[in-house]
C-alpha cells in the first residue's frame, strides 16, 4: 500500500528537470526538483532518489564535476555540473532529451525501501552472482567450469576488495543462445561453482545465486554484494599509506545531522559509488556539496538514518568511515590495463584467463562484454605479489593472443603500489591508492570545510 501511495503522490507531483548549457562556461548544468510532501512515505520518497539521478547520469559516461544537494524543505533539489568523456559540455541534443525524459519519468519510481535501483527483467540470459575469498587462478577455474557446462559468457564484471571477490556474470546456453532455465542444470551449475569458490581456510561461506528472471544494475549490485560480505572489515595486519581516501564523520547535534566529509582522488563514478554506500547503509542525504578539480575530489554530506536520527555512537561512526572507504576503493585499479578485442566464440574467456594465469598474472579487476559477434574484454593485472608486470611477460602474452587482438593501455614501468606487509589479493585483488592529502587542512567542526572551491580550482 505504501508503494501505491508513493506512486500516487509521485504522479501528483512530477519532478521538474532543467538542463542549461549557458549558465556555466565549462559544464552543462542539470537541475532536478522533486516534490517531497510531508507524509508517511516521506522517507521512502527521499531515500534512493539521489542515487537514481546519479545513476542515470553516470550510466551515460558523463562526469559530475560539481553537485549541490538539498532536501531539507518540502522538496528535493539537486544541481549537477556535468561534462562528457572529453571534458566538454553535452552538445548532443538527443542525449539532453534522453536525460530530461528519463529523469522526469523515472525519478522516484525506480527505487523503494524494498526494491533495488535499476531492476531490468530479462529472459535472454541467466544471471550468476558470486561472492567469496579470492585466490590464484580462481577466475580461470570458474570460466573453465562454465565452459564445461555449456555456458557462454555474454558479459561480466568482477571486483575485489580486502581479499574478497564479487562477480556478476551473465551467461546463455551454448546451443540455444537463450537463458538457462532447466532446474536440474541450474542446480548442477550452482553445486560445481560453489565447489570452486569454497576455501577451507576462510571462515565465511561463499555466496552464490542464479536467476533467469531479471538482473539488477550491475555496479549497484556489486556494491551490495561486497557490502553484505563485509569487505569493509580490513585485516588487522593491513597497513595504510597516506594516499588512501580520507573520511571524516562529525557530530552536528546543534543541527540534528551527522556531517560526512570525504577527500580522495577524483575518478569516474566516484559520486555514484559514495551515494551507493550511503543508501545501502540506510542513510539519507539532506544536504551535500561535491567539488572536483586537479584530480582531487571533495564531498561533504549532512545525513540522517532513514529513521530520522543522526549517528549516535562511536561504533556506528567507525562503521560509516570503513564502509565509505571501501566503496571508494572497490572500483579503483592500479594494475596494468590490458584490452582485448576480437571475434567472440564459445570458451573465449576460459582460454584468455588460462593464458594470463599460466604467465603468472593475477587479474585484479575485469570487465567482459560481447556485442554483434565481437568480444571486448578489459583486465587489470599484476604479478602474484602485486608488483608491476614485466614487459617480457606482456610480449609473451601478445605472441599467444596476437598483437592486433591485445592492446596494452597501462604503463609497463609503473612503480609497485602494494605495501609489502599488506595481505595479497589474488583473485582480482586490490591495491588501491590515491594522492597524498598532507596539504588538506584538518576539519574540526561541521561549519568548516577542508578546502575552498577556489583552492581546488586555483
Amino acid at each position: 500500500m505504501d508503494d501505491e501511495f508513493a506512486k500516487l503522490i509521485r504522479r501528483m507531483n512530477p519532478p521538474r528537470v532543467v538542463i542549461d548549457n549557458d549558465v556555466c562556461d565549462h559544464a552543462t548544468v542539470i537541475q532536478v526538483i522533486v516534490a517531497n510532501p510531508q507524509s508517511k512515505v516521506d522517507s521512502v520518497n527521499r531515500h534512493g532518489i539521489l542515487l537514481e539521478v546519479v545513476q542515470i547520469v553516470t550510466d551515460l559516461t558523463l562526469a559530475i564535476t560539481k553537485a549541490y544537494i538539498s532536501s531539507d524543505g518540502g522538496y528535493l533539489m539537486d544541481v549537477f555540473y556535468v561534462t562528457d568523456i572529453d571534458g566538454k559540455k553535452i552538445g548532443d541534443t538527443r542525449t539532453i532529451n534522453y536525460i530530461q525524459t528519463t529523469l522526469e519519468t523515472n525519478a522516484g519510481f525506480l527505487n523503494s525501501m524494498r526494491s533495488s535501483v535499476g531492476v531490468m527483467p530479462s529472459k535472454e540470459h541467466t544471471s550468476i552472482e558470486l561472492t567469496g575469498p579470492d585466490r590464484p587462478g580462481l577466475l580461470s577455474e570458474l570460466s573453465a567450469v562454465l565452459t564445461d557446462l555449456g555456458c557462454n559468457v555474454v558479459d561480466a564484471e568482477i571486483w575485489t576488495h580486502n581479499a574478497r571477490a564479487a562477480a556478476v556474470v551473465h551467461v546463455t546456453d551454448q546451443t540455444s543462445g537463450c537463458a538457462i532455465q532447466d532446474p536440474k542444470r541450474l542446480s548442477n551449475m550452482k553445486e560445481l561453482l560453489c565447489n570452486v569458490l569454497r576455501d577451507d581456510s576462510d571462515l565465511r561461506t561463499p555466496k552464490m545465486s542464479i536467476s533467469s528472471t531479471g538482473v539488477i544494475h550491475t555496479h549497484r549490485r556489486l556494491h551490495q554484494m561486497l557490502f553484505a560480505d563485509r569487505d569493509f572489515e580490513r585485516p588487522e595486519s593491513f597497513k595504510y599509506k597516506s594516499s588512501r581516501p580520507h573520511v571524516t564523520v562529525l557530530d552536528c547535534s546543534d543541527r540534528n545531522y551527522t556531517a560526512v566529509i570525504i577527500r580522495s582522488t577524483d575518478r569516474p563514478r566516484l559520486l555514484f559509488d559514495t551515494i551507493c554506500s550511503l543508501t545501502d547503509m540506510q542513510y539519507v542525504v539532506y544536504r551535500g556539496t561535491v567539488i572536483t578539480g586537479r584530480m582531487k575530489a571533495y564531498q561533504e554530506y549532512y545525513i540522517k538514518h532513514v529513521d530520522g536520527f543522526p549517528i549516535s555512537s562511536e561504533a556506528e561512526r567507525q562503521r560509516v568511515i570503513a564502509c565509505l572507504e571501501a566503496a571508494i576503493e572497490r572500483r579503483s585499479s592500479e594494475g596494468l590495463e590490458l584490452e582485448l578485442y576480437t571475434e567472440d566464440r564459445f570458451g573465449l574467456l576460459s582460454d584468455i584467463t588460462r593464458i594470463l594465469r599460466e604467465n603468472g598474472l593475477c587479474i585484479r579487476r575485469a570487465e567482459i562484454s560481447t556485442k554483434s559477434g565481437k568480444a571486448k574484454d578489459t583486465f587489470f593485472v599484476t604479478d602474484v605479489s602485486g608488483n608491476p608486470v614485466e614487459p617480457k611477460i606482456v610480449d609473451s602474452i601478445q605472441l599467444q593472443m596476437g598483437q592486433t587482438v591485445l592492446e596494452v593501455k597501462g604503463n609497463l614501468h609503473m612503480p609497485p603500489k602494494l605495501p609489502k606487509d599488506a595481505p595479497r589479493s589474488f583473485f582480482f585483488g586490490n591495491f588501491f591508492k590515491g594522492p597524498s592529502f598532507q596539504y588538506f587542512k584538518p576539519v574540526k567542526s561541521c561549519s568548516e570545510s577542508a578546502f575552498s572551491e577556489k583552492e581546488i580550482y586555483g
